[in-house]
């Protein structure tokens, strides 16, 4: 079983940057895929990145591609997300998810994760 607790969302203008953390418990939290997911009002929850047990390997949402960064710290039990230049259509609830590690390359669907965080909050102002 693994408990995720995402952090740092906020109310910010267009162009601003925030960074996104989620802490895992547990102790086999290496072992796991870790991916960002968001859901804005009236929307289907929509993949946003992940990245592999070690780091080393990342895949992106064409819509975030080059304004967000997803990263992991093993030894912190946490993942993160940097998100740059910021635009009023990445307002949204994002999730943490997390997955035991699988035979796939990325894994792009809630479908595929077995564990979420409770979701932290993302509004961009125009």
């Amino acid at each position: 079983q693994v408990q995720l607790e995402e952090s740092g969302g906020g109310l910010v203008q267009a162009g601003d940057s925030l960074r996104l953390s989620c802490v895992a418990s547990g102790r086999t939290f290496s072992s796991h895929v870790m991916g960002w997911f968001r859901q804005a009002p009236g929307k289907e929850r929509e993949f946003v990145a992940t990245v592999n047990w070690s780091g080393g390997r990342t895949y992106y949402a064409a819509s975030v591609k080059d304004r967000f960064t997803i990263s992991r710290d093993n030894a912190k039990n946490t993942v993160y997300l940097q998100m740059n230049s910021l635009k009023p259509e990445d307002t949204a609830v994002y999730y943490c998810a997390a997955r035991r590690l699988g035979t796939g390359d990325f894994y792009v669907t809630p479908a595929q994760y077995a564990y979420w965080g409770q979701g932290t909050q993302v509004t961009v102002s125009s």
